[in-house]
């Protein structure tokens, strides 16, 4: 008989590519659907909510110039990671969530599937949303999507793995870095996550886990003035309502909770809500039958 201690999981948070404690050394318990200890995550703080700002905006102009193409790679990179690591996920959405091992499967199967759906998303969200403007004029008037910038995202408190990728990835998927809040009470598929990112081509600061209150965490966020867009799929009304108004001080974008079927497939509204529309003007010249005056 093996006198073998097993080894526990160290969980950490994943800021600017790094898995750092949080700063204030804060931990909390969480616990499977019968109040079993799984394990102590990290209780970020405010620090740490302005420390993952201060990475995702570093990360920004890298990404946000990679082209469409790339990201996709990357994306489809991640879910290739994923599925090497499908057992593990299944065993900690089904402690998180309270799920059989079949039923923990499939989710794990379709959160894999919606990375691999965004994916091929990347080089082709620039085709549906821009295009060539008429005009009533001699010009070029063409209109393309541009990412909005750091974008803070309050993951799904319920579906904690499935929900949580349905909402980073569109944001990433058009250039633009997340902050994300995993589920309060299960957030230990989202801190594993950032092990995956970490090995998956995605650049540090890209994605930026925290785990802890949430409330305490978006407040700051909806609040600073580099964040420039907020996903609240994860906030109860009267919390929506608190961040809500905290981000009109500097006009981020919102994009309010909503009930969700996430093993639906997803429209491009997620893409979308985080996308700005450059609009170029350009001059024709004088064209006629006889063809360009250039």
């Amino acid at each position: 008989m093996s006198d073998r201690l097993s080894v526990f999981k160290t969980y950490k948070l994943y800021v600017g590519g790094k898995f750092p404690r949080s700063e204030s050394g804060r931990v909390y318990e969480v616990t499977d659907s019968k109040d079993n200890w799984l394990a102590n995550a990290p209780l970020s703080s405010r620090k740490d909510a302005r420390d993952a700002v201060v990475a995702a905006r570093k990360a920004f102009g890298g990404w946000s110039g990679t082209t469409a193409y790339n990201r996709g790679q990357v994306l489809y990179r991640v879910a290739e990671m994923l599925e090497g690591r499908r057992e593990q996920f299944t065993r900690e959405v089904a402690d998180a969530e309270g799920l059989s091992k079949s039923k923990a499967a499939a989710v794990v199967d379709a959160t894999v599937d919606r990375w691999v759906w965004y994916a091929g998303w990347t080089d082709k969200i620039a085709q549906v949303t821009g295009g060539a403007n008429p005009v009533a004029g001699p010009y070029f008037n063409l209109s393309s999507p541009e990412p909005t910038g750091v974008v803070a995202v309050v993951a799904p408190q319920e579906s904690s793995f499935l929900g949580l990728v349905s909402v980073v990835a569109p944001v990433i998927a058009t250039g633009n870095t997340a902050v994300v809040i995993a589920s309060e009470k299960a957030p230990l598929p989202a801190l594993s996550l950032g092990e995956v990112l970490a090995t998956s081509d995605v650049p540090g600061g890209v994605v930026n886990v925290l785990s802890g209150r949430t409330a305490e965490l978006a407040a700051p966020l909806a609040a600073h003035q580099d964040v420039n867009a907020i996903d609240l799929a994860g906030a109860d009304e009267a919390l929506a309502k608190e961040l809500e108004m905290a981000a009109a001080d500097n006009l981020k974008r919102v994009l309010r909770p909503q009930p969700v079927d996430y093993f639906e497939t997803p429209g491009i509204d997620r893409m979308t809500a985080f996308l700005e529309t450059k609009t170029v003007w350009h001059p024709t010249g004088s064209l006629g039958a006889g063809g360009s005056s250039y």
